[in-house]
């Protein structure tokens, strides 16, 4: 792709998620999602194999609908109430619309269907703006929100979206669609807990954008977009795959690592809000997405050569340092220690 092209389309990326972000009015919030659809539509097409055309198409058509779900659920909001603010969204008819809409933006059960095949159908790298900044807008929308939505229709989605995000990735083979169902999974836990405690949901966003983010850079440096690749890196790089090792338990939410500190804080406010058996439940189908981080984690590093695989071998190169990779690690693995201070902050 033309350097200029791919900078105004990053750009217009930007731009688009600034608008929804810091907008108040529906309509401001609306042109930015729209602004967004098209500028990442190029980026999923560019390589112009029929897969990344078939993606694109199905990512256009959904998040059309999703838009119109939207636009559709704040008019109705309007000729009801008179009101075009974001945080006055008060009728039941219109909330009910608007968490459709927002759940087929993420992804959410029962809107799922779209994302594990547009996410297969890309580049690692436009998977990761697909994963994390896509997800920013929609997110900040059901924050703002949140007071509105009905807590019950969360919860139900919420449980479904760590049921069937753990159940769908066991038996994958390629490594974007496992992410894809990783980020159904985490979507439930921050769906969970929007109602009660939407700082603690941004939380939540930020440090699996961060995880992710380090398992995306990690697999794109390998090169590995199969288990039967990573089953190879070791021979390659193998301190980067000894800490996909330990970003993948953390994306897992094993303690000492990252990933536990956002599931811990939300079982706790949910223990607290007397959800107790909500918490359980959604403890207990996150250990399906356990099976295949540690499947995942297994072919990178325990899975060591000589090994029955039938990919090649590759050779040893030497890879540039990436010091952004570097950072995120780090953070991804070690920042548990803050756990103390984030309940003064939220």
């Amino acid at each position: 792709m033309n350097p200029q092209a791919k900078l105004i389309f990053i750009t217009s990326l930007l731009l688009g998620t600034t608008i929804t972000i810091s907008s108040n009015h529906w309509i401001m919030a609306w042109a930015g999602l729209e602004i967004n659809t098209l500028a990442i539509l190029p980026l999923i097409s560019k390589s112009h194999h029929p897969r990344a055309v078939e993606a694109a198409t199905k990512y256009f058509l959904t998040q059309a609908t999703a838009s119109t779900l939207l636009l559709f659920s704040s008019m109705t909001n309007a000729w009801q109430t008179g009101q075009w603010d974001i945080t006055q969204l008060t009728h039941p008819t219109s909330c009910l619309i608007l968490t459709a809409a927002i759940a087929m933006k993420l992804g959410l059960v029962p809107f799922h269907f779209w994302f594990p095949e547009v996410l297969q159908g890309t580049t690692l790298t436009t998977g990761l703006l697909l994963t994390t900044i896509m997800k920013f807008p929609p997110i900040t929308l059901l924050f703002m929100t949140s007071p509105s939505l009905n807590p019950t229709l969360l919860t139900c989605m919420a449980i479904l979206s760590t049921i069937l995000g753990g159940w769908m990735g066991l038996n994958q083979t390629q490594t974007r669609k496992i992410l894809a169902f990783s980020s159904i999974s985490h979507l439930g836990w921050m769906a969970m807990i929007i109602s009660f405690s939407p700082k603690l949901t941004l939380l939540n966003f930020y440090l699996y954008a961060l995880m992710t983010a380090t398992v995306f850079l990690t697999l794109n440096s390998m090169k590995a977009l199969k288990l039967s690749t990573l089953m190879v890196a070791w021979t390659k790089t193998p301190a980067l795959s000894a800490m996909l090792l330990l970003t993948l338990l953390s994306l897992a939410g094993l303690p000492p690592l990252t990933g536990f500190l956002p599931k811990w804080l939300i079982i706790q406010e949910l223990t607290k809000q007397s959800m107790a058996p909500m918490a359980t439940v959604i403890s207990l189908t996150s250990l399906l997405g356990l099976f295949f981080y540690l499947r995942l984690a297994y072919c990178a590093t325990i899975t060591l050569p000589p090994h029955t695989t039938n990919h090649m071998k590759q050779w040893r190169i030497n890879k540039p340092t990436n010091t952004s990779m570097a950072i995120l690690m780090i953070a991804s693995t070690m920042l548990l220690p803050i756990s103390p201070m984030i309940p003064s902050m939220i």
